[in-house]
């Protein structure tokens, strides 16, 4: 089976290695979850009348039938030997520019092999309806940015399970996705993960100077792939099952990359 080189001399598995499009036909776009929108919307329990709910749901529809979500994934060797400018350790994507610091994204990925990065968008429509809409109709455009947030999270849920359906049959195990902006991760290293993608030219996702993604109906992600059992940043850790610890700065310094105690 043919792979792509890996740290160390080991491979990624040739049906990750390639990059993924993501571009559902009609019929098998993601359905928005209508909860989802109602928690964005800061519903907690209140009644939604008839009205309300019907708008809701026709501004949904709408949005599932006229918008296609597009997307891009690609699977990295992770390397959790390095350190960033100040010293600590930190987690690079082999043949990339990603350089994931802080303590979480470091505990996400440092005993993974691998990282799957995905990229989706609902693009520049999903803009300027939003755009056009709250000049006319405040609720209604109030509606459809919620609708867009489910929808987007939406797709990059199938994303991510048609990727750890593909890890699973190669025998890896995974974790949850984790995004730049969680927890201490920087929003930073977007621009490097849209590099590493090539995002702007496969489905027209950009970076702002602040680091923000544009189209804003756009998320990335990573997700840790794993020949042992998976961990993940909300997992309690240790040292002695880490695949770094012999070089581990923290360790040097006499701390670890989770909090004590």
């Amino acid at each position: 089976m043919e792979s792509s080189p890996n740290i160390d001399g080991a491979t990624v598995p040739a049906p990750l290695a390639a990059p993924v499009l993501y571009r559902p036909e009609p019929a098998e776009r993601p359905r928005i979850n209508r909860a989802e929108m109602l928690r964005y919307l800061g519903y907690t329990g209140q009644d939604v009348d008839e009205g309300l709910s019907a708008r809701i749901e026709r501004i949904a529809a709408e949005l599932e039938r006229s918008v296609s979500p597009r997307g891009v994934r690609r699977v990295f060797p992770v390397d959790a030997r390095a350190c960033d400018a100040a010293g600590n350790p930190c987690i690079r994507l082999a043949g990339t520019t990603v350089e994931l610091v802080g303590r979480d994204a470091f505990r996400h990925l440092k005993d993974a092999s691998y990282c799957a990065m995905l990229a989706c968008t609902l693009g520049m429509e999903s803009e300027r309806r939003l755009r056009t809409l709250g000049g006319q109709n405040p609720l209604d455009a109030t509606i459809l940015d919620a609708a867009c947030s489910a929808y987007v999270e939406a797709a990059v849920g199938a994303m991510d399970s048609a990727v750890k359906r593909v890890a699973q049959d190669l025998g890896l195990a995974s974790n949850w996705r984790f995004s730049c902006g969680y927890g201490d991760c920087p929003l930073d290293a977007q621009d490097a993960i849209v590099a590493a993608l090539d995002a702007t030219r496969l489905i027209g996702l950009t970076v702002t100077p602040s680091h923000l993604l544009l189209p804003s109906k756009s998320v990335t992600a990573l997700i840790g792939l794993f020949e042992g059992d998976a961990h993940a940043a909300d997992m309690r850790p240790t040292c002695a099952t880490c695949r770094v610890r012999s070089a581990c700065a923290f360790r040097a310094r006499g701390t670890t990359c989770y909090a004590q105690g």
